[in-house]
């Protein structure tokens, strides 16, 4: 009795290390269904720019372009009025804190305009302690000061895509035992807004992060280790 017992309370905590690890690990799918209720799950959307206009980020247009998925409307978008006059854009868009591991990937889906003649830019920036601190100014990261990757930086016509195209980033350079972290996107134009030379319309759809593939082969093995010392213990039993 007391055998069986401990073997019980063995597969209870390996499957319990299991899943809470799991847990911890950066996962995360987003597909914008409905923007207004985004800061309830944990999203920050910051508005950065010289001077605020009149949007920020908002629910897809689908008389500007459909989503990648789902309903027509059912991405994230920011445009030129993100400031006024002749200014530099600089909108962010950022993930709740996450506890990441080397390896992680991030994925998303994002556009502009067809025929756009007016340069869009997004950034994707991670910072490595997590929260939303991004500074107070238009130039300003904060504590986002890793860029993973930027969709046309030096802002010409041909250089955001005009269909949704997907992009991938993969998280590097942390401590083996992970870190918290947070992942921006930024929709950061100079020369922005209803006056200037650049900026137009963006869209994002479909973001994904999902744990290096070893991390969750070595969680899953490790509560199937206890199931298999369970079964073995239970089959000598049987034959004694």
């Amino acid at each position: 009795m007391h055998k069986r017992t401990l073997l019980a309370f063995s597969i209870s905590a390996a499957l319990s290390l299991t899943v809470a690890a799991t847990a911890q690990a950066a996962s995360l799918s987003q597909n914008f269904d409905t923007v207004s209720t985004l800061a309830a799950q944990g999203w920050s959307l910051q508005n950065r720019s010289t001077t605020v206009g009149t949007t920020g980020w908002f629910q897809g247009d689908p008389t500007v372009f459909p989503a990648q998925a789902g309903a027509t409307n059912s991405y994230i978008a920011a445009n030129f009025n993100n400031t006024t006059g002749a200014n530099t854009i600089s909108n962010w868009l950022i993930t709740p804190t996450l506890t990441f591991f080397n390896g992680d990937v991030l994925t998303f889906f994002t556009r502009t305009v067809t025929d756009a003649i007016f340069p869009d830019r997004l950034e994707v920036r991670y910072s490595d302690v997590g929260g939303t601190n991004v500074g107070t100014t238009s130039t300003s990261v904060g504590d986002f000061t890793t860029l993973l990757l930027t969709v046309n930086p030096t802002l010409t016509t041909t250089g955001y895509p005009s269909v949704w195209t997907q992009f991938t980033a993969t998280i590097s350079g942390l401590a083996p035992s992970g870190s918290p972290g947070a992942i921006a996107f930024r929709y950061f134009v100079t020369g922005g807004g209803p006056s200037g030379a650049n900026s137009d319309y963006i869209g994002i759809d479909t973001v994904t992060i999902v744990p290096e593939p070893s991390e969750v082969l070595g969680l899953l093995t490790l509560g199937g280790l206890g199931i298999a010392g369970f079964r073995l213990k239970r089959g000598k039993k049987a034959t004694a």
